[in-house]
């Protein structure tokens, strides 16, 4: 059996992240929604608000429509920002900034990238993938890749942050690669992408 190129649209207006799921899902094509009138994300897992943007998309578009949740989980914050992480601060630098002086002085630094990754079917069937990087939060921003808090996040087995491995690495170990694998997966065993 031969997989045909899907096109799938992701219920985001994030390019990157579409960008960055092409990368991890060879043979698709995924293009981002930019839309007004999101819905609030009211879900209490990952999984639940991936469901929610992705049903949002699929009504939208019809097609393949994928919805991705992710944070980041402190420990020490009692899993803060985790289910927030997106606005938690505005991205970037302010958003890194308020973690480490969540964090100053808190010698338990342990933390978790968290991603849940859910696609809708054009016949409504629901597949789903999960992935999780389990690493340390830095004491201050290293490296200029990747984006939202990568500048602070160590992976356990490594002494770089996610910004300095770089985009080979991510693609190959990040919380998002491990998710999208798991779709894939999904994908292939859900027959509904081959010929």
């Amino acid at each position: 059996m031969v997989r045909q190129a899907l096109a799938a649209t992701l219920a985001s207006r994030n390019a990157h992240k579409a960008r960055e799921l092409e990368v991890l899902m060879p043979g698709w094509s995924i293009v981002p929604l930019d839309v007004e009138g999101w819905p609030e994300e009211t879900g209490t897992t990952y999984y639940e608000n991936a469901l929610l943007k992705a049903s949002f998309g699929f009504e939208l578009v019809g097609g393949w429509t994928i919805g991705e949740d992710s944070g980041i989980e402190v420990a020490a914050l009692d899993g803060r920002p985790g289910l927030h992480s997106a606005r938690y601060a505005p991205e970037g630098l302010p958003a890194i900034e308020k973690l480490l002086g969540e964090l100053e002085g808190v010698e338990d630094r342990r933390a978790r990238y968290v991603s849940e990754l859910v696609a809708i079917a054009p016949d409504r069937t629901v597949l789903r993938g999960s992935g999780t990087v389990e690493g340390v939060i830095a004491d201050a921003p290293r490296g200029t890749g990747g984006f939202g808090y990568d500048p602070v996040f160590v992976p356990d087995g490594e002494t770089q942050t996610v910004g300095e491995l770089g985009d080979d690495w991510k693609a190959r170990n990040s919380h998002r690669a491990r998710s999208a694998r798991a779709l894939r997966e999904a994908v292939d065993r859900s027959g509904l992408a081959v010929a």
